[in-house]
């Protein structure tokens, strides 16, 4: 992931709060001029750690937080038969013989 695609004067002004949170989040907005490169929109306070860093470098993108709502109920469990664990020992110890 790299820099965000540069952005005119004209789109800030209509979406200055969108490139604003680009730039909380630690993203750099580069901004044109009649197709020329003539600022960069920047978080206020360095990054501190490697992670807000690559962040603000864009070789990593934050996880979006969505919560757990679209997910289905989890799968009942299967009384049948041994469990998980019981499986896998039997499967380590035949390998052990």
């Amino acid at each position: 992931m790299s820099e965000p695609e540069p952005i005119g004067i004209r789109e800030l002004r209509q979406n200055a709060s969108r490139y604003v949170e680009m730039a909380v989040e630690g993203r750099r907005v580069p901004v044109t001029r009649r197709g020329k490169l003539v600022a960069y929109l920047v978080p206020a306070e360095e990054p501190r750690s490697v992670y807000e860093q690559m962040v603000a470098a864009g070789q990593i993108r934050p996880a979006l937080q969505r919560g757990t709502r679209g997910l289905p109920p989890p799968l009942p469990l299967d009384d049948d038969g041994p469990s998980l664990s019981e499986t896998l020992r039997q499967m380590r110890d035949e390998e052990r013989y």
